[in-house]
This record gives structure tokens, sequence and C-alpha cells, in this order.
């Protein structure tokens, strides 16, 4: 090989590293920009509170009463505006911090389960599913930060 060949290669790896250090830098950038996605499966979300709850809860609720209430609670957060109509990549761009608190939920949970014939012998049986389910957003990344007291209505 001759000094111009060797100059050449020398060259040709330096260009490619160029680009691949500007290619992968401008991914970075871009995906640290988007909210990492946070996926929900209904059936991955059953299994987790259904492992979660207490034995005393287990054994007065089935995993399609579960189930049920996991939907009620997600149609809920739907209605507060937490959960989008059809998932897109784009940049967080919350305008205005949405706290929910967990006895408003517990409320609607039982107002839900009376109004579909789901059956809650104990009451403390929703407050344990809030509860597992929290744990199961938490778990996925789908969780912000714990509002400070004085936002909590």
């Amino acid at each position: 090989m001759d000094g111009i060949t060797i100059v050449f290669a020398v060259v040709a790896a330096l260009l490619v590293f160029a680009i691949a250090a500007a290619v992968v830098g401008r991914e970075a950038h871009r995906l640290d920009a988007v909210a990492p996605r946070a996926v929900y499966q209904l059936d991955e979300a059953v299994d987790f509170v259904c492992d979660r709850l207490p034995e005393s809860s287990q054994a007065r609720l089935t995993p399609g009463e579960v189930e049920q209430l996991l939907v009620f609670h997600m149609r809920w957060l739907h209605e507060q505006g937490l959960q989008p109509d059809r998932v897109v990549d784009q940049p967080q761009s919350i305008t205005e911090p949405v706290v929910l608190t967990e006895d408003a939920l517990t409320a609607y949970l039982i107002g839900e389960a009376e109004a579909n014939d789901i059956e809650l012998l104990d009451d403390v049986d929703a407050v344990n599913v809030v509860e597992a389910h929290l744990e199961y957003f938490e778990a996925i990344g789908a969780v912000g930060p714990p509002a400070p007291l004085d936002d909590v209505l």
C-alpha cells in the first residue's frame, strides 16, 4: 500500500465516524425531548393488581371484577384528560397540572361498581384495587411526581 491509499483510508474512517456521531447525537437529542412511552396492558395490569391485593380482597374479588374496576379507572382518567385518544410521540407539554386524589378515584369506582352490578362486599376492596393499580402505573413509568400538599383539593 502506498501513502495515498493510507491517507484516503484514514480520512474515510474519520468521515464515517463523524457522520455516525452526528446521527447518534441527533437521535439522542430527539429522543430526549420525547416523553418516555408508558405502555399499559390490561391483562398485565390485572395480574399485577391481583397479585398485590391483600388475601381478604383476593377472596372477595374475581379477576374479572378487578378487570372491570381497572377499566372504570382508565375511563375516569380519560375523563380527567389524562389518557390520550391515541398514542403519539410528542414532547411533554403539560400546561396545567392535574392533581387527582385516591379518595376521589375510590369514590368513583364504588359508584361505578354499584351502577354496573359489581358487588363490592367491602369498600376497602376498592381502596386496595386503587392502591395496587397506582403501583402498576408507577412500575411502568406512567406516574408523575407527587403533588405538594397545598395543591391537593
